[in-house]
């Protein structure tokens, strides 16, 4: 079993709720290749603004929104589990893979201007994070219902039928986003 990354663990301790191993490692491993790629540190992700979208005021960091959303995904899941069952049930394993990767790509999305900020670059200009995402996803061997989650949890998603998964996710996401974008009045 391969070793997952300490970097990556310590920025996710979550990834030990992927009860499968080979999809535990998989996803640090997206992680892993993520930070390689982008101009972004661990410590950069725990400071910079989650969205671009609410102004520069917002303190609530990249690392605290994505953790909540995963924790949300979660709890949701295991509610449905608990009160749909069979009816319709939720797989966690890919839920929670869903949930760490949706936003994966934004490393390579954003840069950081000369004063330290988060910005889009020019990457993120051509290629959101959804589409990056799935492409780094993609390249460790993330199976497709996973890479369906990164995919449909933003408004592309909004193109495509969502699988019960990519529904939680995409909601947990949108629930602690949209009230961020109400308040700054950027709507």
């Amino acid at each position: 079993m391969e070793k997952i990354n300490q970097e990556v663990l310590a920025l996710w301790p979550e990834i030990e709720w992927i009860g499968d191993p080979d999809l535990r490692a998989k996803t640090a491993r997206v992680w892993e290749t993520a930070l390689e790629k982008s101009v972004l540190s661990p410590d950069d992700l725990k400071r910079i603004p989650f969205t671009l979208l609410c102004g520069p005021d917002l303190k609530v960091s990249f690392m605290d929104h994505k953790r909540a959303v995963v924790h949300i995904a979660r709890d949701s899941g295991n509610k449905m589990n608990e009160f749909f069952g069979k009816e319709l049930p939720v797989d966690m394993d890919v839920l929670l893979s869903g949930a760490i990767l949706a936003d994966v790509g934004k490393l390579l999305e954003y840069v950081l201007d000369d004063d330290g900020k988060a910005i889009q670059g020019t990457y993120g200009k051509y290629l959101r994070h959804p589409f990056s995402g799935v492409s780094l996803a993609e390249s460790c061997g993330i199976p497709p219902e996973v890479c369906h989650i990164i995919a449909a949890h933003a408004g592309e998603g909004d193109m495509v039928k969502r699988s019960t998964e990519a529904y939680i996710v995409h909601h947990a996401d949108f629930m602690t986003f949209l009230p961020f974008k109400s308040k700054s009045g950027k709507e």
